[in-house]
């Protein structure tokens, strides 16, 4: 099994929200090999080491609309191919 994560594998997730770039956190915890809950459990745990502007969370009118916006193939994965 090879560990190395590629610029294009980084550059494709990679999505522009309110102007800012950010990484998903499912994007993050998979590149990481961590399963998602547990990457925010950490974050939670840990916000000395995760600064207020290196975290971000859509608001659900956001969430929603990015959603709708999608076609959704897969419900737990919100459209993302990954």
């Amino acid at each position: 099994m090879e560990d190395t994560i590629y610029p294009g594998v980084i550059e494709s997730r990679i999505w522009t929200i309110r102007g800012q770039q950010v990484m998903l956190d499912r994007d993050l915890a998979e590149m990481y090999g961590a399963e998602t809950r547990i990457l925010n459990q950490a974050v939670k745990r840990n916000k000395e080491r995760f600064p207020i502007q290196f975290c971000f969370q859509l608001e659900k009118d956001e969430f929603l609309n990015w959603r709708s916006q999608i076609v959704i193939s897969n419900q737990n994965k919100m459209g993302l191919k990954n």
